[in-house]
């Protein structure tokens, strides 16, 4: 009996050797394969950017000499305007009474001197008295040349081809003297645009450097034109210093447009570095990242990097990278910080 439960047990355990498989060990997966591409660094001139507004660079506000209602308003906004032609006129009703009194005054300050002339002859009135009666004759007639001034001003005209760039007044109105009614551009002039800049920046231009302005107005197109002025003093309200840029002429330039301005500036030139446009992602708000190969061991590592405008060689890099570094331009979507890779090649 014990020889047989011997025997039975003996035969289980050959049976549960039977069954049982060798064991096996995996494989570790081969490391993912990548491209690289270094990281050059080209020398730009010095430049000095900012946004500004496109104007005539003259541009004038007209009025009345003389106080009074105005009675019509000929042009409106944009509306283009040739030497000599009326833009407005006031009423006159009072400026010619006020004409009619000074030309009345000064009918009876003739007579009065002729009078206290002859009465001098005669022995009558002593020669000061004369003299009052000389002087209010000549009051009388500067009063009369100012009546005729005012109404021969009584209306505005262009002083020169322009265009009109705002209205001010409306007819009816009552104005002082000199209260501007129009707002009128000298085309001849040309157009500018005018760049707010801080003290720094404007320390940095000299005149006649070139600059590239971008308007989105005109679809993106960019125009170029020489620095023509540089303010002489801050703004009161904001500090920053105007610089004006000559546009070429361009029909489709308008007062008012919004450009994108580069300037070319003195000091040492911008080093710029790009980066192939693959080598960036998750970039949001002038950040992204990259994976920057170790330089001793085929391992990668993840960096944050501030990012500037995409050219046709690249992404720019302004923070996060360094001429010669290697970056990974391949497979970004599968690597994770720290990850042995196997280089295949540069970015194609």
């Amino acid at each position: 009996m014990r020889l047989g439960v011997v025997a039975i047990l003996g035969a289980l355990a050959a049976m549960l050797a039977g069954c049982s498989s060798p064991t096996t060990t995996t494989a570790a997966p081969p490391p993912p394969e990548v491209r690289i591409a270094t990281i050059g660094a080209t020398d730009q001139p010095a430049s000095v950017t900012g946004v500004g507004t496109v104007a005539l660079r003259r541009e004038a506000q007209l009025g009345f000499t003389s106080a009074g209602r105005i009675l019509s308003i000929a042009v409106n906004e944009g509306d283009r305007v040739h030497a000599g032609q009326v833009l407005a006129s006031l009423d006159t009703t009072t400026v010619r009474a006020d004409l009619a009194r000074a030309a009345a005054e000064r009918d009876r300050a003739v007579a009065e001197y002729k009078r206290s002339a002859v009465l001098m002859g005669q022995g009558w009135i002593t020669r000061p008295r004369l003299e009052t009666a000389k002087a209010a004759l000549e009051a009388a007639d500067a009063a009369v040349a100012q009546a005729r001034f005012q109404a021969s001003h009584a209306t505005i005209v262009a002083p020169g081809p322009g265009v009109v760039l705002s209205r001010l007044t409306e007819p009816g109105q009552v104005v002082a003297a000199g209260t501007p009614v129009l707002n009128v551009g000298d085309e001849a002039s040309g157009y500018v645009l005018r760049v707010p800049l801080s003290d720094r920046d404007a320390a940095r231009l000299v005149m006649g450097a070139p600059a590239r302005v971008t308007l989105a107005a005109l679809g993106g197109a960019t125009l170029t034109g020489p620095v023509i002025e540089i303010g002489g003093r801050a703004d009161k309200a904001t500090g920053t210093f105007i610089a004006e840029i000559r546009l070429p002429a361009d029909p489709r330039l308008k007062s008012g447009e919004i450009g994108d301005a580069t300037i070319t500036a003195t000091g040492a030139p911008d080093r710029q570095l790009s980066v192939p446009a693959p080598a960036i992602f998750a970039a949001r708000a002038g950040t992204g990242f990259a994976y920057v190969l170790d330089p001793a061991r085929p391992i990668v590592h993840l960096r944050q990097v501030s990012i500037g405008e995409a050219t046709d060689d690249g992404i720019r890099v302004l923070v996060g990278l360094s001429p010669g570094e290697r970056v990974v331009t391949s497979r970004v979507d599968r690597l994770k910080d720290g990850m042995t890779v196997r280089v295949i090649g540069p970015a194609k």
